[in-house]
């Protein structure tokens, strides 16, 4: 899949998620097989360039064939949450029931894909603004890392050891 910057959202949503399956199964049925719709609990993004540079080391691994997932939107999650498995991955950015705050990644997508996702769920970026306590415990942050960086860095650094870990 060939993209560009242009063909990248990162939009932030408030929402209720009565069921998950049904979530992406309404959503599987909106995009078309060229899109990836993902989307990530925004409880755990550090910010838009926490999101960006997930989708930046997905899209390295899958060119040098060191991905950890065989979708890509599912490498996405991974490599956003700083995690070598799936299932850790999903245990911290993925769906859960109940009113969520959503990050949604949007690649090769229309404006009406964007309008039915906000006839789903609620626009607003502010969800995507990090909570530094909460991003403390999800990816086990001392304070001291935080004296020197700041929290969007030092998951940024986190995601690109998953490469020097490989």
């Amino acid at each position: 899949m060939m993209i560009d910057n242009s063909d990248i959202k990162v939009l932030g949503f408030k929402g209720v998620i009565d069921s998950v399956e049904d979530t992406l199964s309404e959503i599987n049925s909106f995009k078309d097989d060229d899109s990836i719709v993902q989307l990530l609990n925004a409880d755990a993004i550090a910010g838009k360039q926490h999101v960006i540079h997930g989708i930046n080391q997905a899209f390295l691994a899958f060119g040098r064939d060191e991905n950890f997932a065989d979708d890509l939107g599912v490498e996405i999650c991974v490599r956003c949450s700083a995690q070598k498995q799936i299932s850790k991955s999903f245990k911290i950015l993925g769906l859960k029931e109940g009113e969520m705050n959503l990050c949604a990644v949007l690649i090769n997508c229309s404006d009406e894909i964007v309008d039915k996702l906000s006839s789903m769920f609620t626009r607003d970026d502010d969800v995507l603004i990090a909570d530094n306590s909460i991003l403390q415990k999800i990816y086990s942050i001392s304070d001291d890392e935080l004296d020197n960086i700041c929290m969007e860095d030092v998951i940024i650094d986190k995601i690109t050891k998953l490469i020097v870990d490989y």
